[in-house]
């Protein structure tokens, strides 16, 4: 998932439920569907951002190096201006992105 490229907006967006609803049937199916994704996004963006600080460590604790940083400074902040996990996941659901079952549902049909 390259969430860099994502179209969601960056900020807030009154969206229409009825749009939500259509595929499951159900809003609070769908919320735990997006709830879901959002947390692998988060997951993954943190892991990402975790592994370019990394470069940026060093072994002394050294405080005027802490602030003295721009690199990892301007890292932290394009994180910052990337939409949120829930924007991007609410964007993908809307797209048909994502892939989801409900294992009760598919014994019922069985």
């Amino acid at each position: 998932m390259d969430f860099k490229k994502s179209t969601a907006p960056t900020n807030t967006v009154t969206r229409d439920l009825v749009d939500y609803v259509k595929d499951t049937g159900n809003i609070y199916e769908t919320v735990v569907i997006i709830g879901k994704r959002a947390n692998q996004i988060a997951v993954e963006m943190k892991e990402e951002l975790k592994q370019k600080l990394e470069d940026f460590s060093s072994t002394t604790d050294n405080l005027e190096e802490i602030f003295e940083n721009r690199e990892q400074i301007e890292i932290s902040r394009y994180y910052e201006r990337l939409p949120k996990p829930t924007l991007i996941a609410a964007q993908e659901f809307e797209d048909g992105n994502i892939y989801y079952r409900n294992p009760a549902k598919d014994k019922e049909n069985i």
